[in-house]
Parts: structure tokens; sequence; C-alpha cells
């Protein structure tokens, strides 16, 4: 019997998972695992991003980031975009976005993350915590209105 590999249709779900040590040096590789799997998505910076904070997230404030700690890292692909997933060991606090007019130094990256997604959200508790985040394959352009009020004729 010849095996022949058959060619992933356009359409055709795809979905990895990986886990990494819960260490800073391993973020690096979340971002190269990404971006090897998704090198032609229109998105790949923002997903790189997000997944960088996200990832960074789960080392620096979760158990993940102890001895022997561990994140896993999913991704998911379709017709209609891509979705991140992070999940950790969970900890002490949830996440939230901060007041962007607070003047700490650092806890403003979950707004980056409002920004560069289309929606993202958290499930779980202090036991473990996944974060998901989605990306459209086809962005809308800030000069496109896609709102009903603009396709009304003056």
């Amino acid at each position: 019997m010849l095996a022949v590999p058959i060619p992933a249709k356009p359409e055709t779900s795809m979905y990895w998972r990986r886990e990494f040590h819960g260490k800073a040096d391993q973020i690096r590789l979340v971002r190269a695992f990404a971006a090897h799997l998704l090198a032609n998505f229109s998105s790949l910076d923002d997903i790189l991003l997000v997944l960088d904070e996200l990832a960074v997230n789960a080392v620096r404030h979760t158990r993940s980031g102890h001895d022997g700690g561990r994140l896993i890292v999913e991704i998911s692909m379709d017709v209609a975009g891509v979705i991140v997933y992070v999940t950790d060991q969970g900890g002490p606090d949830e996440p939230h976005l901060r007041d962007i007019t607070d003047l700490a130094e650092g806890g403003r990256g979950l707004l980056a993350v409002e920004a560069l997604t289309a929606t993202w959200s958290w499930t779980g508790d202090t036991q473990g915590r996944t974060i998901r985040a989605t990306f459209p394959r086809e962005r809308t352009s800030p000069d496109e209105c896609v709102r009903p009020a603009c396709l009304e004729v003056t």
C-alpha cells in the first residue's frame, strides 16, 4: 500500500497543542511554535505579541512560573481565523484589565491583548486558568465601515 499525503483543504480545521516549561526562556519557544505553524496568516505579528504577553503573564503571575511549573499553548485555525489558548496552573489573582491611567510601571499587557484581538476571555480558577484570544482571518480596515448606519444612502 502506498501512502500519499493529501493536502489539507482550505476549509479544514487545524489544531496544535504543546506544553512548555514555566520559565522565561521558554517564551521565545512559544512564539517560534506559533510562527512556524501560522507563517502565512495575515495577523501573525499580532498573534505572536498576544501569545508573548499571555505566556509571560503565566510565568510571572501563576504557579506555572514556579519550579516544575508548566503552561500549555493551543492553536486552532479554520476558515474563520485563529484562536489561541494559554493554560496556566492558576494563581491568586484573576486576569483583568488595568486602568490605563494607572501610573504603575507594569500591568498593561492585557490592554494590548484587548486591542489586538477580536475577542478574548478566560475560564478557570485558582487551580488553573485558560485564556482564549481570537483573530479573524479577514481584518476590517479602519476606513471600512460595516455598521448598518454606514450603509444608508444620504
